[in-house]
């Protein structure tokens, strides 16, 4: 659809000068019409009035180049507060409380939570919960499978 191209690219430089970027973009019908779903992300948790904002940023910009001809609904959401995470981008998260999935087990662990403590090169050092202690182990970012972020109880 070239309609979500030219969506991407009008609002792609405007959200990024206010440090969001568009993680997805469709245009879905349904038996109540058109609706042009936008989820934001960035590093920083994301709140309603950053969502209005952002809706306050893009309705201009839509309403100015009418890249949609047919009626349409806008949804504007955010990733939520367990979001996915590129693993390129791991190093943006160090202090973070994340979930990750490993693709060869830490001591018999598929899934490790913990605080992200640093990111070199080849290797994250995890903050995790040991009984009543806290430790840091090391693991190697090749076996990190996938990493969100993750609610600490």
């Amino acid at each position: 659809m070239n309609e979500l191209k030219t969506v991407q690219e009008l609002l792609r430089e405007p959200l990024a000068n206010e440090g969001f970027e568009i993680y997805e973009c469709t245009l879905s019908r349904d038996k109540s019409g058109l609706t042009l779903r936008i989820t934001v992300d960035r590093v920083d948790p994301i709140s309603l009035d950053d969502i209005i904002h952002v809706g306050d940023i893009i309705n201009p910009i839509l309403d100015a180049n009418d890249p949609i001809k047919d009626p349409y609904t806008l949804d504007i959401s955010s990733l939520g507060a367990e979001k996915p995470i590129k693993l390129e981008r791991l190093n943006s998260y160090v202090g973070s409380y994340v979930n990750l999935h490993l693709s060869h087990p830490y001591k018999g662990a598929n899934i490790i939570e913990g605080d992200i403590v640093s990111v070199s090169d080849e290797i994250l050092t995890l903050e995790v919960r040991d009984k009543t202690r806290k430790k840091n182990i090391e693991i190697p970012l090749k076996d990190i499978d996938k990493a969100r972020l993750a609610i600490k109880f």
